[in-house]
């Protein structure tokens, strides 16, 4: 006797339908694979270094994106900075998180100064964001890296659940990339927690 195939119904929908709904959790866990299975033996300096110049990039995404006030822009904003964070690190002349927390701080002075398509509320909460997120990337960088590690999981974290408000509020990113971005943020913070 077989097994019985999956089949959809209005309850439960098909195991394929699924997956192209929530294709940015899909891709997200894929990518994030490799560091939960091999994180147990990472170099600890190296991971949460990495992961600490690479955290201001998310609260920069969300300002540019404000700034902007188009959300169909948000996944070649993602590629356009990641690509500045392979190159700096390539270049290794200046530290990728000093780069977006700089480039955060002259957004948010433009913002203020000009406006944002999402008014001042919005714009406040980005600013407060890329602050904390921003801070808490470079205290966990300038402290031992035992410590460092739990304020940039910490950081992740939190940035996991700002994107999951953000999506559920359907403003200033791409839905679809704040449920990749949530995802992948809480596995990160998850992989530095549990590295030994």
């Amino acid at each position: 006797m077989s097994a019985p195939t999956p089949h959809a119904t209005p309850e439960r929908p098909h195991p394929a339908e699924l997956l192209k709904r929530r294709w940015p959790t899909a891709l997200a866990v894929a990518l994030s694979l490799p560091g939960l299975i091999g994180g147990g033996s990472a170099d600890v300096a190296g991971t949460v270094g990495g992961y600490g110049d690479a955290l201001p990039l998310l609260p920069l995404l969300y300002v540019i994106l404000n700034q902007i006030g188009k959300p169909r822009w948000t996944w070649p904003v993602l590629g356009a900075g990641l690509a500045t964070m392979v190159a700096l690190r390539a270049l290794d002349v200046v530290a990728p998180s000093t780069v977006f927390v700089a480039l955060a701080l002259v957004l948010l002075v433009w913002g203020a100064v000009r406006g944002t398509p999402h008014g001042p509320a919005t714009f406040r909460v980005q600013a407060a964001g890329a602050l904390i997120f921003g801070g808490l990337a470079l205290a966990g960088l300038a402290v031992d890296p035992d410590l460092g590690r739990y304020l940039v999981a910490a950081g992740w974290f939190f940035h996991g659940v700002w994107d999951f408000v953000h999506m559920w509020l359907d403003k200033v990113v791409a839905r679809t990339f704040a449920e990749w971005c949530g995802v992948i943020d809480v596995l990160v913070a998850v992989e530095l927690l549990f590295l030994v």
